[in-house]
């Protein structure tokens, strides 16, 4: 059985951090934020989106594919619309901006939207939509990326497989957190199963050809499979014209890889804050959200499923095991921090071979 190993959360923000700094040449501001929504992506499970990109992160802006220091301001199109030109700075900065306009924004008038270009990956969705429910806001996130799946009924690959991502707050339930790529997986899941050596399902990934495959390095050099066929691929172009052809950043397979290509992303994002207190009272509005939360707790579970969750719960479940016992990392993580922190003169990460016994759960 492989082995797993726990490590603290506020440490393995620390520890990213100071990579960030060290590495990665960001101001202390700045590499803290970054971290945090790598810590975030690895308390909700999406592990792909977590500190197992620090490498490939930290390889980027040490190539100069990264500015580590852009001077972001923002263009203003109406008192509710916005654009900021990214400066080929490091997604997370500037999606952590851009929304943090939309929200300032949908304070006053009721609704905000903000675009931006010349960015890069921004990690995990959902990290947005989770700054915005911090401000009791509704929130739809968009972002493109590298060609990585062909259109339905194609075999070239021409669009990403970016994520969608929604939310909405509540009063004493879970928030709904919808946060899903058009593929049957997130291509972090097949990375990370070439990285450990493993075989992927039938049914995620085709090789070069366009024919079904389950070894994973062979499904990196293919395309990825779309979730509802042309379901996946409408939703896939939904995200290119939202990210790429609105806002000005790359679109239609331009998206730089960033694992295969020595140039910038120029990926886009668009954020866009609803204050449902425009609409509704804003109590009411989330009394009324956890009506329908209890709701879909209440339907019977079908055949081989316990209970009936509500969007983002299993991510919210899964982040209070892992504030009391550690984020779990494999041993191909292990290896790779161990890595960084030689290259690069940080304090070592603390890693257990055990669950710890935090008092910081919730």
């Amino acid at each position: 059985m492989a082995a797993t190993y726990y490590a603290d959360p506020a440490e393995a923000e620390s520890f990213a951090a100071a990579l960030l700094r060290a590495g990665g040449g960001l101001p202390q501001d700045e590499a803290q934020l970054m971290a945090k929504c790598l810590v975030q992506a690895d308390l909700r499970g999406v592990d792909t989106h977590g500190l197992a990109r620090l490498q490939q992160y930290m390889t980027r802006v040490k190539d100069g594919l990264i500015n580590p220091t852009p001077k972001l301001e923002f263009e203003e199109k109406t008192p509710v619309a916005a654009h900021l030109d990214g400066q080929n700075a490091f997604g997370f900065i500037v999606a952590t901006k851009a929304m943090a306009d939309a929200v300032r924004r949908a304070e006053t008038y009721g609704i905000g939207i903000v675009t931006a270009n010349h960015s890069n990956h921004f990690g995990m969705a959902a990290t947005y939509v989770q700054q915005a429910l911090e401000k009791g806001m509704i929130s739809l996130v968009f972002t493109n990326s590298a060609k990585q799946m062909p259109p339905f009924g194609g075999v070239e690959t021409l669009l990403g497989i970016s994520p969608f991502a929604a939310g909405a707050p509540s009063e004493n339930e879970v928030p709904f957190i919808l946060d899903m790529a058009p593929s049957v997986v997130a291509k972090g899941k097949i990375r990370k199963a070439a990285r450990r050596g493993e075989s992927i399902p039938l049914g995620w990934a085709y090789d070069k050809d366009g024919k079904p495959t389950t070894d994973a390095e062979v499904a990196l050099n293919g395309s990825m499979a779309p979730i509802g066929g042309p379901k996946g691929s409408g939703i896939a172009i939904l995200m290119d014209i939202m990210s790429g052809v609105l806002g000005g950043a790359a679109f239609g397979g331009e998206v730089g890889d960033q694992y295969k290509e020595t140039r910038p992303q120029n990926v886009g994002h668009t954020f866009i804050a609803i204050k449902p207190g425009t609409f509704v009272d804003p109590a009411t509005f989330r009394e009324r959200m956890d009506t329908l939360v209890q709701r879909v707790h209440n339907v019977r579970p079908a055949e081989g499923f316990d209970r009936v969750l509500f969007p983002g719960e299993p991510e919210y479940l899964l982040s209070v095991k892992r504030r009391r016992e550690g984020l779990a990392f494999a041993d191909a993580e292990r290896k790779m921090f161990e890595q960084l922190q030689a290259e690069f003169g940080v304090k070592p990460l603390r890693l257990s071979e055990t669950p710890l016994n935090l008092t910081n759960g919730q």
